[in-house]
């Protein structure tokens, strides 16, 4: 993040919002040192400031310089998307980038998350897709989360899934949200983690 100075706050946030381009709502800061000064002569304030267009040039440059290391040409588009970003790859070799059901995708996931929380000291969403792997393949999660949350119905058996990361199983837990007589957990723990579908008889088609 970019540090600026100025005599106030105000001053440093004006200048960053003009350089920028954006307004001073858009922006984040954090106050890095304050200098009251003698009698208000020489009063300072310093502060590290971003806007979302530094969140996605870090983004554009962090991943551009991983495949670059890697010998591969992507294409890159970032888009902002519910409070976070979802940037949309196509690589020379998608298949290896997204690896045995999804799990190097996922890793990347998780590095490029890491770095930008970190960089910005802030969590942010990041959803990271490869030629539109992951819209397919939430499709699919939902489908076979659907076909057996039916059959939990039906015979008021509880049922678990797979194990899977955590981003499908939150769409899972969307999906059924509002699904009659159904309820969602996650149980275990690190890549054993998986979640359940249960009958709770007390959410009928009334209650939500």
């Amino acid at each position: 993040m970019k540090k600026y100075t100025g005599k106030t706050l105000n001053d440093v946030l004006n200048a960053a919002a003009k350089e920028k381009g954006v307004s001073v709502e858009e922006l984040t800061y954090f106050v890095t040192e304050e200098k009251q000064g003698f009698l208000g002569i020489g009063a300072s304030v310093t502060a590290e400031v971003y806007a979302s267009c530094d969140i996605k040039e870090f983004l554009f440059n962090y991943i551009g310089e991983f495949f670059t290391g890697l010998n591969q040409d992507v294409e890159i588009e970032i888009f902002d998307e519910d409070g976070g970003y979802r940037i949309m790859l196509n690589a020379e070799n998608n298949a290896v980038i997204i690896g045995k059901n999804g799990q190097t995708l996922q890793a990347l996931n998780t590095v490029v998350r890491g770095a930008v929380n970190s960089a910005f000291r802030k969590r942010f969403s990041i959803m990271i897709d490869i030629n539109h792997y992951k819209e397919e393949r939430y499709e699919k999660v939902k489908s076979i989360a659907g076909r057996i949350a039916k059959t939990v119905q039906r015979t008021k058996v509880d049922a678990s899934l797979d194990p899977m990361p955590n981003d499908e199983r939150k769409v899972i837990h969307q999906y059924l949200a509002d699904w009659p007589y159904i309820k969602t957990e996650s149980e275990g723990e690190g890549s054993r983690r998986h979640l359940k579908i249960m009958y709770d008889r007390t959410k009928t088609p009334n209650k939500k």
